[in-house]
């Protein structure tokens, strides 16, 4: 099959790279994404590589994209305007029976509205499949996702779009067809239920710090009923991201419009919030004066496996401490060249590519990412290199009863 990708967001890299592994040809405006951490997605530049030397990906004009009779739409939300002219073009100078899928996150209602634009007489139609990927393992969940969402009206479409996504059906244990306006609420109705979650499970972390509760034990008595479970019920300094916020703040602006509804503004605000609870455990360790003092930070991405800071907690906690006249030492195997993007050369802070050379004579040790390389650190080395073996863990990655055995001060979130 012959397929157009629009657009610059991951979503439509990971369709090009993949819909032109099993054996479609892919045509593209431009060669390789741009200066973005899409460019750090694992296997992403490589399968798109090699797509481009078999031939199945290629490189063509936007009216040569217009003839495909397929067309895959993943746009930023502040490309609604491009997306439309595309859709236009297509109604025009498009051949007849072609299918749009739209990924972009345009709101509830804007598949709707593209699908309009288009040539209904002449059978061209839109199918709404809401963005679920991950970053970090975006190509893995294209390739075996578990279920789909499907936006889609229009039963020859439905048929066509059955056969596209055929290779990609080993695993899938459901695909969910409705209209195309529910698909997006699904998407952003998913988001909003992860976020309150994420935030209910901080705001019992925060008080079972007063309580002199251990949270992980009151998490696991929680996951153990069934109608709970673990899923994003983890505590921890915030949650970050572009698209994950993204539609949390569309839900978010929806309901304050619709209903006057504050709940995910609140959930929203104590996020920020939660993001600076590293800062404010150390500042308080040290009664508020941290001029001078060094603060080792490993991890600053939004997560493990991604090299973006999109949203970070490391944003507001780093700049907290420069703000305080700390010297902040910062190490991350993925997204330090993400943070110096985003902070510039700013005095006070220090990039390093070893996570214990970070921890030289620091006065704190932040982690507020996750990845497995900091999982089990040697800590006799960091005892040895540290000023004040204090550790400040905003992700509860490790064994606070071991660490303070050890001589460690240790500070959780609800531990």
């Amino acid at each position: 099959m012959l397929i157009a990708i629009w657009g610059d967001e991951l979503g439509a890299w990971v369709a090009a790279v993949e819909l032109a592994r099993t054996g479609n040809h892919v045509l593209l405006q431009q060669a390789a994404p741009g200066e973005s951490s899409h460019r750090a997605e694992p296997g992403l530049m490589d399968s798109l590589a090699a797509g481009m030397t078999s031939g199945n990906i290629r490189l063509c004009s936007h009216q040569e994209a217009l003839q495909a009779p397929w067309h895959w739409l993943a746009s930023h939300p502040s490309d609604i305007s491009h997306a439309e002219s595309v859709c236009r073009d297509l109604s025009q100078q498009g051949p007849d029976n072609l299918v749009l899928i739209n990924q972009s996150n345009f709101g509830i209602g804007a598949s709707d509205r593209l699908h309009a634009l288009l040539d209904s007489a002449r059978q061209q139609s839109l199918v709404c499949l809401p963005d679920t990927l991950q970053q970090g393992q975006a190509l893995q969940q294209f390739a075996t996702p578990d279920t789909l969402l499907v936006g889609c009206e229009d039963d020859a479409a439905r048929l066509r779009l059955q056969a596209l996504l055929r290779p990609f059906s080993s695993r899938l244990q459901q695909i969910q067809w409705m209209s195309r306006r529910e698909a997006e609420f699904s998407k952003f109705a998913i988001s909003g239920m992860l976020a309150l979650r994420l935030g209910y499970i901080n705001e019992l972390a925060n008080l079972a710090d007063r309580l002199d509760v251990d949270i992980e034990v009151v998490r696991q008595g929680m996951s153990s009923d069934k109608r709970i479970g673990q899923h994003y019920l983890s505590p921890g300094c915030g949650f970050g991201g572009h698209h994950f916020t993204q539609y949390i703040e569309g839900l978010a602006d929806i309901l304050a419009e619709t209903h006057h509804s504050t709940l995910l503004n609140t959930v929203l605000n104590e996020n920020e919030r939660q993001k600076e609870l590293p800062f404010r455990k150390v500042w308080q360790h040290y009664r508020c004066d941290l001029r001078g003092r060094r603060i080792a930070i490993w991890g600053c991405a939004f997560k493990p496996g991604v090299a973006s800071v999109d949203n970070a907690p490391s944003l507001r906690v780093i700049r907290a401490l420069l703000a305080q006249e700390a010297q902040v030492q910062v190490h991350d195997p993925e997204a330090l060249s993400a943070l110096q993007s985003e902070l510039g050369q700013s005095t006070g802070l220090t990039l390093h590519q070893d996570p214990y050379t970070a921890t030289q004579q620091a006065d704190a040790l932040l982690l507020l990412t996750e990845w497995p390389l900091y999982s089990s650190p040697d800590y006799e080395r960091l005892l040895q290199l540290m000023q004040t073996p204090l550790i400040v863990d905003g992700r509860n990655l490790f064994e606070p009863d071991y660490l303070r055995q050890l001589g460690f001060t240790y500070y959780g979130v609800g531990r």
